[in-house]
C-alpha cells in the first residue's frame, strides 16, 4: 500500500505530538487547528507547551518538508484524518465534554470521500465511536478508533515506540486495518503488539487503563493513611508488596496524588458513563479512588501548616507546580492546588523549572520565583510538590547554606531522607515516620 497522507485535527498536547510523530515516520502530515497563533508557532517549529524532544521532532519534519500546519481542512489532501481534540470535564458535571470531538468530526464531513479513514484518538465515553460512525459512513468514508496512551514527559517516545497499538473497527473492516497498518508500518516492524477489536472495546481500553492506574495510586495513598495512623513506613510497605509479580512496584508511590489533564477527569467521566449505560455498581469504587486522591492534598496542607507553626511562622518555599516532572501542565495539579491553598493563609513563594507561566495564568495571585534561590531565600519550611529531577538531586548541604529553613515536607517521597537529615533538616513525608536531623551531627558540622 502507498504510504497514506495524514491530517491531524486538533494540535493541542495530543495532536501536536501525533502530527510531529507521523511526519517523523516519513508520512506527509498536515496538522489542523482553529487557533491561528498555535498554528503559526507550530509551523515555526515552536511547541506551545513543554514536552521533551517535541521541538526537535517538529523542526525535523518541517525541514524535511513532511510536516506543515493549517487553520482548516480546506485544500488539505489526506487519506487518514486523525481526530485528536480534547475531551475536558464538562463544567458542573463529571461527564466528558464532547463539544470539541463533535465539532471536529462535523468540520471534516464536507471533505470526506469514499476510501478515506477517520481515526479517533481522543479519550471518549464508550459508545461515541458508534454514534460518530453513522455520520462518517454516510460520506462513504470509514471510522476507526485508535486510542492514545501518551505519558506527559515521555510523549515522543510513546508515539514512536508505543507498548501496544489498538484498532477499534467495524467487524470485517479489513481495509481500515490495512490502512492503519500502513500508517504504523515502521512501528509494527519492530514487533509492537497490535490488537484489533470493536469500537466499544477500543474506547474502554484507554479509560480502563487510566482507571486501573488511578486505583493503584490511590490504593498506596490509602495505605499511607493507615501507615501514619499505625506508625508504619509506606515506602517500605510498597517495596515489600511490589516484589510480588502479581502487584509490581510501579505506580505504588505514595504522595500528594495524581493530577493532570487525563486521570482525574477520565475516571470521573468513566464513572458517569457507567451510570448512563446501566453499570453504576461496577465502577462505584472510582468515587472512593477520587476521594482518596483528593485527601492527599489536604494532608500535605496540614503537614506544612504544622511545621510552620512549629517554626514560629514564616514563608513556605513550594518546590514544583506542574502536576508531574518534565511537563509544564498545571491542569488539576496537586502541587499548584496545595500552593494556592497555603497562600490563602500564609506567605508562599513557589518555583518550577518549566511551569511558572502556566501556573501564573491559573493562579495570578500566587507569588512565583524566577529562580530556586529566590524561593529558598526567606523560607521557614520547604515543601516538595513535584518530583523534578533538579529537586530530587539537590545537595541538602548546599541547600542548608542558601536558606534558614530546617524542615522539608516531601510530598512525593523521593528525597534522600538520610542525606537531608545529616545536613540538619527535619524530613516530613506522607505515610512515613518523620526523620529528625542526625543527632550526632550539628548543622555547622554538616555544612563544613
Amino acid at each position: 500500500m502507498t504510504a497514506p497522507r495524514i491530517a491531524v485535527v486538533g494540535c493541542g498536547y495530543l495532536g501536536a505530538v501525533h502530527a510531529a510523530g507521523m511526519a517523523s515516520l516519513g508520512l506527509a502530515t498536515v496538522g489542523i487547528d482553529v487557533d491561528a497563533s498555535k498554528v503559526a508557532a507550530l509551523g515555526a517549529g515552536r511547541a506551545p507547551f513543554y514536552e521533551p524532544g517535541l521541538e526537535a521532532m517538529l523542526q525535523q519534519g518541517i525541514d524535511a518538508g513532511s510536516l506543515r500546519f493549517a487553520t482548516d481542512a480546506e485544500g488539505v489532501e489526506a487519506d487518514v484524518w486523525f481526530v485528536c481534540v480534547g475531551t475536558p470535564q464538562r463544567p458542573g458535571s463529571n461527564d466528558a465534554d464532547m463539544t470539541h470531538v463533535d465539532a471536529a468530526v462535523s468540520s471534516l464531513l464536507p471533505h470526506l470521500r469514499e476510501g478515506m479513514l477517520v481515526v479517533g484518538k481522543s479519550t471518549v465515553p464508550v459508545g461515541t465511536a458508534e454514534r460518530l460512525a453513522a455520520l462518517v459512513e454516510a460520506t462513504g468514508a470509514r471510522l476507526a478508533w485508535n486510542p492514545e496512551f501518551l505519558r506527559e514527559g515521555l510523549a515522543v517516545t510513546d508515539t514512536l515506540a508505543p507498548d501496544r497499538l489498538v484498532y477499534g473497527v467495524r467487524s470485517g473492516d479489513d481495509a481500515a486495518v490495512a490502512t492503519l497498518d500502513a500508517v504504523y508500518a515502521s512501528i509494527l516492524e519492530r514487533g509492537t503488539p497490535r490488537i484489533v477489536t470493536d469500537f466499544a472495546t477500543a474506547e474502554l481500553v484507554k479509560v480502563s487503563a487510566n482507571a486501573f492506574l488511578a486505583t493503584k495510586i490511590s490504593f498506596i495513598n490509602a495505605m499511607a493513611e493507615v501507615a501514619e495512623a499505625s506508625g508504619a513506613d509506606v515506602v517500605q510497605l510498597a517495596d515489600a508488596i511490589g516484589i510480588d509479580a502479581r502487584i509490581g512496584r510501579r505506580f505504588l508511590n505514595s504522595g500528594i496524588g495524581f493530577g493532570g489533564g487525563c486521570l482525574p477527569k477520565d475516571i470521573r467521566a468513566f464513572r458517569a458513563r457507567s451510570i448512563e449505560v446501566g453499570a453504576a455498581d461496577a465502577l462505584g469504587f472510582l468515587d472512593e479512588v477520587d476521594r482518596v486522591n483528593l485527601r492527599r492534598r489536604d494532608r500535605m496542607v496540614a503537614l506544612v501548616e504544622r511545621e510552620l507553626d512549629a517554626a514560629g511562622g514564616g514563608a513556605v518555599a513550594m518546590l514544583g507546580l506542574a502536576f508531574k516532572p518534565d511537563s509544564d501542565d498545571v491542569r488539576d495539579s496537586p502541587a499548584l492546588d496545595v500552593a494556592m491553598r497555603l497562600a490563602e493563609r500564609h506567605d508562599v513563594v513557589a518555583y518550577d523549572p518549566e511551569a511558572a507561566a502556566p501556573a501564573a495564568r491559573r493562579a495570578p495571585a500566587l507569588r512565583i520565583a524566577g529562580t530556586l534561590d529566590e524561593a529558598l531565600a526567606d523560607a521557614a519550611v520547604l515543601a516538595l510538590g513535584t518530583e523534578w529531577r533538579v529537586f530530587r538531586e539537590l545537595d541538602p548541604t548546599a541547600v542548608a547554606e542558601r536558606t534558614a529553613a530546617r524542615v522539608v515536607v516531601d510530598g512525593r517521597n523521593v528525597l534522600d531522607r538520610d542525606a537531608w537529615a545529616a545536613a540538619g533538616f527535619r524530613v516530613v513525608a506522607i505515610g512515613r515516620p518523620d526523620r529528625d536531623p542526625t543527632p550526632t551531627t550539628s548543622h555547622e558540622e554538616a555544612i563544613a
